[in-house]
C-alpha cells in the first residue's frame, strides 16, 4: 500500500481548499452579478419584435441603455438555454431589474395589457369610433362596411350576417398592443352570443310574446335605454311586454331617437312622432326590425324576466326614475306633473350615461 508522504498530503489538502475557496468565490462573484441591477432609469416599456433574436434584443436594450453589459446576459443564457426562449411582445421592465428577472420576463410572454371599455347604451357607430382611436390596437375596420366587419366577426356568409346594431357585448377588454379592432369586435360578438345564449336557456317561453332570442335582445336594447337604474330595468320590461300582449304600440322615444339618426338635435317633435320608420313605436306595431343599442346581461335578463304589475304606461319623473301607472288617466296626471309642470326645471327623460373621463382618458395606459 502507497502511503503518501505529509508533505504531499498538505499540498492536496491546500490544492482542495484553495479550489473550493475559488469555486465558492466563483458563486458568489456570479450570484452578485447576477442580481445586481441593470438598469435604474425609471420603468421601461420595450418592444420585442416578433422574429428578433437573443442578441438583437440585447443589443437593442444597449443601444436605448436599458442595460449597461450584455456579457453576462449571453453568459447567463449559456448556463440556462431556456431563459433565451423569448416571446414577442410589449414589456415593461421595471426600473431595479436584474439580468435574471429580465431574461425571465421576455420569455414569459406576459406582455402589457390595455383595456377598453364598451358602454351599455352606446350604438355600434360609437363603439366603432372609441375603438378606432385606440392608439394600442391595430386598425382594419375604416376602410370597411358594416356588412363587412359583420362578416369577419361572425364569420357568416354577407347574406347571413345580422344587422350590427346590439350585436356587440358592452364590458371591459383586455388585449395586449397588436391586437386588431376585427379580434376585439370578435371577442365581443362571441360573449353576446354566449350571453344571450345562456338567458334565453333560462327563460320561460310560453310567457314572453317573443319568437326567438333576437326579439329578447331587441327588448332588452329598448329596456337598456330607457333607464339607468337597475331596479327599474325588469317593471319597464314588463310594461313593454304587456302592449305587446294588448296589441298596443310601445310607444317609446329612445326607438324613434335611433330612427332619426342623425336628424336628432336633442328634442323630438311631434312632427318626429308622426314621422313612419321602421323604428318609430309611434307609428309601427310590435317591435322595431332590430336593437337601437347594446345591451348589457341585466338588461336582457330584464326582458326575459319581465315584472308584469298590470302597468301599461310611464313616465320620467325628471331624476331618472320613472312613475308607474295602469290607465292612461293616472299617466296623463303624471305627464301633467312631471314634463309640463316641471318643465322649467333640470328635466331629464331619461339620464344619458356619460362614461367616465378615466375610461377615455386612461384607455391607453399599461394596466397595474
Amino acid at each position: 500500500m502507497l502511503l503518501l508522504k505529509k508533505p504531499i498530503i498538505w499540498s492536496l489538502a491546500l490544492l482542495l481548499s484553495l479550489s473550493l475557496l475559488s469555486a465558492l468565490i466563483g458563486v458568489a462573484y456570479w450570484k452578485n452579478l447576477l442580481s445586481k441591477p441593470i438598469h435604474n432609469q425609471g420603468d421601461k416599456v420595450y418592444e420585442l419584435k416578433s422574429g428578433s433574436s437573443v442578441n438583437q434584443v440585447l443589443l437593442e436594450l444597449e443601444q436605448q441603455q436599458v442595460i449597461s453589459e450584455v456579457w453576462p446576459i449571453k453568459v447567463l443564457i449559456k448556463l440556462y438555454p431556456e431563459q433565451g426562449l423569448i416571446k414577442a411582445g410589449e414589456y415593461l421592465i421595471p426600473s431595479g431589474i436584474n439580468s435574471y428577472q429580465l431574461l425571465t420576463l421576455l420569455s414569459s410572454g406576459q406582455s402589457i395589457q390595455y383595456q377598453i371599455t364598451l358602454v351599455e347604451g352606446w350604438t355600434f357607430a360609437q363603439v366603432l369610433k372609441l375603438i378606432q382611436q385606440h392608439p394600442k390596437l391595430d386598425i382594419k375596420t375604416q376602410a370597411l362596411t358594416n356588412t363587412e366587419i359583420m362578416t369577419k366577426i361572425s364569420g357568416l356568409p354577407p347574406a347571413q350576417v345580422p344587422h350590427p346594431e346590439g350585436q356587440i357585448f358592452p364590458d371591459t377588454y383586455q388585449f395586449q398592443k397588436g391586437v386588431t379592432d376585427l379580434e376585439l369586435l370578435t371577442w365581443a360578438y362571441k360573449k353576446m352570443q354566449r350571453v344571450l345564449e345562456e338567458e334565453w336557456e333560462k327563460a320561460d317561453h310560453k310567457a314572453l310574446p317573443y319568437r326567438s332570442a333576437y326579439e329578447a335582445l331587441i327588448m332588452a336594447s329598448i329596456v337598456e335605454k330607457e333607464t339607468a337604474i337597475a331596479a327599474e330595468r325588469a317593471r319597464i320590461a314588463g310594461v313593454f311586454v304587456q302592449r305587446l300582449e294588448k296589441n298596443m304600440r310601445l310607444q317609446t322615444d329612445p326607438t324613434v331617437i335611433y330612427g332619426l339618426g342623425d336628424r336628432y338635435l336633442g328634442n323630438i317633435t311631434r312632427r318626429h312622432l308622426n314621422e313612419k320608420t321602421p323604428y318609430n313605436t309611434y307609428r309601427i306595431n310590435g317591435l322595431p326590425p332590430t336593437p337601437i343599442a347594446l345591451a348589457g346581461r341585466e338588461a336582457i335578463h330584464a326582458a326575459l324576466h319581465p315584472l308584469k304589475e298590470g302597468d301599461l304606461y310611464f313616465v320620467a319623473k325628471g331624476d331618472g326614475s320613472h312613475v308607474f301607472n295602469r290607465s292612461l288617466e293616472a299617466h296623463n296626471r303624471a305627464v301633467r306633473h312631471y314634463q309640463i309642470n316641471q318643465r322649467r326645471k333640470n328635466y331629464q327623460s331619461s339620464p344619458e350615461f356619460k362614461v367616465p373621463t378615466e375610461i377615455l382618458d386612461n384607455s391607453s395606459q399599461p394596466l397595474q
